[in-house]
């Protein structure tokens, strides 16, 4: 039992406590609990009085974080966002970053969206600074001086000990994975890759969008490949983490133990690449340790959010690389596959899920795997605080602010937007006259997606896109509805669309 005044002593020894819920004046707390290193959340839930003293500020911000970790990977949420210590004050949280480089970061990647969440949640405002008297170089700044040998610095920051050496999630594997039409060519490639590593398809280059199973399959290639040979030198790292290794290395003058340990690998994985855009020396480097691995057929192992040609900022020489071997993507799931992961992730925790509740979540949750075992987490713990059986009743209750988002009033604007962002063209490009086959179909997407999900008529769906006949929009209605039937590109595209805009 975790009382108020052991809650200081659990966070010394590595539990972290979430206040989560407040149910017959109690307020119940989820535990996280470090394990070799990494956090776990345990579906243990435990009470303590609601007598003790947190504001509502406190709580709102705590949901924030729990739905930030939600949101994003785990590499990303514990590299960046957990070292930011705060401060609530008035209904207002300030950020403090522990250095300058976590500041940057956070400020251009992650600030804006920890700010939108804040204020859903209820918070006033978001403040980020950085902590006084520390400071740390970014990648374009020119290096201190030498105060740790190249030695040091291989053991200390590049060198991890043995029980962590690969980075690897060892919970992540090819049992545990759940295939489906989505995600089948990615499966059997990775299969291949871990029979053959480095004569397969090297690099193995997977694609697709956030909360799909890359990071997880991927990891299960590397977990895979130990258990054939435990003394394989595996790492598995997030990009942002890799870039962080280049600034050391660079503040350091150790670059030479950065090569020999990178250069060495017999499985390298770089999980979310498209974070090396515009990082000059970053991807230099990783340029010199692509050679050296693959020249020596040693595997290599990328995911990124898009497909290589349309990474922003990076190196032509490097995108051209990427297609030495082979690129497959992974698409969001379809409804029986959903319905496959829910019902798995339910036996592995020794949950009782019925079809049915696992159909109507699957049929409300449709962009990826991370949301969905989210909403699931969240139907458990909904009827366990209410020693309810879990059913269809419970689990609509439990997730009806999700659905209530959903069933918003989606805009024209909103679907324009989107699709343009998606076949990256410009918003402008949906009302010009311009009828080239790159924007045309885009154009004739929108108009679809517009007729399927908003109550306007063609002709006012028609004077949104400027100021066009009923007529076009019928014929684009008809051309896009034609084509899901015979081009899967087209079906792909529309079935990820109107999972994105329907959240």
């Amino acid at each position: 039992m975790i009382t108020p005044q052991n809650i200081g002593l659990c966070q010394e020894k590595n539990i972290h406590i979430h206040p989560y819920l407040t149910v017959n004046n109690f307020v119940w707390t989820g535990v996280e609990c470090r394990v070799n290193n990494r956090f776990h959340p345990t579906l243990l839930l435990v009470r303590y009085p609601h007598t003790v003293s947190i504001s509502p500020a406190s709580e709102r911000w705590q949901q924030t974080l729990l739905n930030l970790q939600a949101e994003y990977t785990e590499s990303q949420f514990n590299t960046w966002i957990k070292p930011l210590s705060e401060v609530i004050e008035n209904n207002q949280v300030i950020l403090i970053a522990p250095n300058r480089f976590i500041l940057q970061w956070v400020k251009e990647r992650y600030f804006q969206r920890i700010d939108e969440l804040a204020r859903e949640q209820g918070l006033d405002s978001v403040i980020l600074q950085q902590k006084e008297n520390s400071t740390i170089l970014p990648e374009n700044t020119s290096p201190p001086p030498d105060t740790h040998s190249q030695d040091t610095l291989a053991r200390t920051v590049l060198q991890p000990n043995p029980a962590e050496r690969s980075q690897l999630n060892r919970t992540f594997n090819f049992d545990n994975f759940v295939s489906g039409k989505a995600n089948q060519l990615a499966r059997a490639a990775a299969l291949q890759v871990a029979e053959n590593p480095g004569k397969a398809y090297n690099p193995l280059f997977v694609y697709g969008g956030v909360g799909l199973g890359k990071t997880h399959l991927i990891q299960a290639i590397g977990n895979n490949i130990l258990e054939r040979n435990p003394q394989a030198k595996v790492r598995y790292i997030h990009s942002e983490k890799y870039v962080s290794d280049v600034v050391r290395a660079y503040q350091h003058k150790s670059f030479d133990s950065f090569k020999q340990y990178y250069h060495t690998l017999d499985l390298l994985m770089i999980d979310d690449i498209q974070f090396f855009g515009n990082k000059t020396r970053t991807q230099e480097e990783f340029f010199f340790a692509f050679n050296a691995l693959v020249e020596s057929h040693r595997q290599i192992i990328i995911t990124c959010d898009s497909f290589p040609k349309e990474i922003s900022g990076m190196e032509p020489r490097l995108i051209s690389r990427f297609g030495w071997g082979l690129t497959v993507a992974i698409e969001p799931p379809e409804l029986e596959m959903r319905v496959a992961i829910l019902i798995s992730k339910a036996q592995k925790e020794s949950i009782i899920l019925e079809e049915s509740v696992a159909f109507f979540i699957a049929k409300h949750i449709r962009s990826n795997v991370r949301e969905l075992e989210g909403a699931l987490k969240r139907v458990v713990a909904y009827a366990r605080f209410r020693n309810e059986s879990i059913s269809v009743i419970s689990a609509r209750e439990a997730l009806k602010d999700v659905l209530a988002l959903q069933h918003r009033q989606i805009s024209i604007e909103n679907i324009q937007k989107t699709v343009a962002d998606y076949y990256k063209i410009k918003v402008s490009d949906m009302f010009s006259k311009k009828r080239t086959r790159n924007l045309a179909r885009p154009r004739q997407m929108a108009m679809a997606l517009a007729k399927e999900i908003t109550s306007l008529s063609l002709p006012d769906i028609g004077e949104s896109f400027g100021g066009r006949d009923h007529t076009t929009v019928l014929h684009a209605c008809r051309k896009i509805q034609e084509l899901c039937g015979s081009d899967q590109t087209t079906q792909r595209d529309f079935e990820a669309l109107n999972s994105i805009l329907n959240g």
